[in-house]
């Protein structure tokens, strides 16, 4: 992967009732040139929109990838990675970083609303299926629309490049914190 070949990685952090998210976008090379900022309600179901308004917002034509961390930010606000990829056009790839069964037990418990549930299960089953990627020696979890399997771990490792977390979500993340701690 060229060095200059960017990526906008996006991370959330919340405190109380509202996520801080933030994009960063980050080159191959590991040069951050740009951010975003946006937020989204906790236990709420507006983290789609909000992911996609910030591509909006930054406007950036040379992004070529998204990463987002995890597929249920701001407590269990599933991302839809189809529609964020149709309303985008960029390829998409979420990326976990611990093993697990899955969200369907942890979604029933954590609302009371039958509809509710049964939303976000139809949101969640929807997803690609995910699997583990070995990036330096450790196991990262993805899941990607709009590029291929061998593509996504191809990228997931380009902008890896020590530990197991991808640059553009390790400074997004940051960045996310610092927001939420000034709450």
């Amino acid at each position: 992967m060229k060095a200059g070949a960017r990526a906008l990685g996006v991370a959330e952090s919340y405190r109380a009732e509202t996520s801080q998210f933030a994009g960063a976008v980050v080159r191959a090379s590991r040069v951050a040139d740009g951010f975003v900022f946006s937020t989204a309600t906790v236990g709420g179901s507006d983290a789609t929109e909000t992911v996609c308004a910030m591509v909006d917002r930054l406007d950036r034509e040379d992004i070529r990838y998204l990463l987002v961390a995890g597929l249920a930010p701001a407590w269990f606000n599933v991302l839809d990675l189809r529609r964020i990829h149709d309303h985008t056009d960029l390829p998409v790839v979420s990326v976990t970083f611990e093993s697990s069964p899955g969200l369907e037990g942890a979604i029933r418990e954590a609302f009371d609303d039958p509809d509710v549930v049964q939303d976000r299960l139809a949101t969640y089953r929807a997803q690609p299926e995910r699997r583990p990627v070995s990036v330096n020696d450790e196991t990262v979890y993805v899941r990607s629309v709009g590029i291929d399997d061998s593509a996504t771990s191809d990228v997931v490792r380009a902008f890896t490049p020590e530990g197991g977390r991808p640059e553009p979500l390790r400074v997004a993340r940051l960045a996310a914190r610092g927001l939420a701690e000034m709450e």
